[in-house]
């Protein structure tokens, strides 16, 4: 269970925070570069937290940053870690390896993704 912990709890916890920005930041920024500014005006309506995040977005990436950095070094420093000599056991601990390491490269992809159309994108458009 702790080896689990381990293995997959940084890189859903990075996933969660990118995520996150995602949904406050870069949804917004992409509804309005492609016009859709009634459909965001709509989720405002729906979704009156949105707004409270977008004006923090500046300190959620930089969390979710950190977040996703602490992930990658708690991979990294793990990576040589041994594996139990159960086979059962072996086998489940190279899945939950192999499964933390693309659940982390999706949290990286996706929080690359917000920080691009929070706060590159309306330059690079514009």
């Amino acid at each position: 269970m702790r080896l689990a912990l381990r293995e997959a709890g940084g890189p859903v916890l990075a996933l969660f925070a990118s995520l996150s920005t995602l949904v406050c930041c870069a949804l917004p920024a992409l509804l309005v570069t492609i016009g859709a500014g009634a459909v965001m005006a709509g989720l405002v309506a729906n979704v009156p937290g949105l707004v409270a995040f977008t004006a923090w977005k500046g300190p959620l990436f930089a969390a979710s940053g950190a977040l996703l950095a602490g992930a990658f070094l708690m991979r990294w420093l793990t990576r040589n870690a041994p594996c139990p000599a159960d086979p059962a056991q072996a086998a489940a601990c190279r899945r939950m390896r192999s499964l933390g390491g693309i659940v982390l490269i999706i949290a990286a992809i996706v929080w690359v993704t917000g920080f691009f159309f929070a706060f590159l994108a309306a330059g690079i458009f514009f």
